[in-house]
């Protein structure tokens, strides 16, 4: 493997990581949300989280390599944080506020990786996939702010 499919390979198996953590913390949540606007927006991110998780998972596919998840360590500390944090208030509020937190984290993570490979051979489409994944968690910081 060469060294522009290697840093491509780096950034989408780790971009894939982060959106399936995203998808994660929203179907860990879901259970302690209640019929609303603030559901139907969750739905609409968990959607979007699963289709950056599917366009990536498809070109690390071609690519010759399988996506992989976050450790299941990394995994199950998420959902207890989550269950913790939600056993005392599940308000659309309280709920947001997580879930925004986890975007900003998204944010961090995906502009690290973009500070990274942005200025090297990496393909492209993988760049422009996590500047996608950037705006697209901007905008849903934006959406639950009326839920705080």
């Amino acid at each position: 493997m060469n060294n522009e499919n290697r840093a491509t390979s780096e950034l989408l198996s780790e971009l894939y990581k982060n959106m399936k953590m995203g998808a994660d913390s929203i179907v860990n949540i879901s259970s302690k949300v209640g019929e609303g606007e603030l559901r139907d927006e969750l739905a609409r991110e968990l959607d979007t989280y699963e289709s950056f998780s599917k366009k990536i998972g498809m070109l690390i596919y071609e690519s010759g390599e399988e996506p992989k998840e976050k450790d299941l360590v990394s995994k199950v500390a998420s959902k207890v944080g989550m269950t913790m944090s939600t056993l005392t208030d599940t308000s659309d509020s309280h709920i947001a506020e997580l879930m925004i937190e986890g975007a900003n984290m998204g944010i961090t993570e995906n502009t690290k990786l973009l500070n990274k490979y942005k200025n090297t051979d990496v393909d492209e489409k993988a760049l422009q996939l996590c500047r996608e994944s950037i705006k697209f968690m901007q905008d849903s910081i934006e959406a639950l702010k009326k839920f705080l």
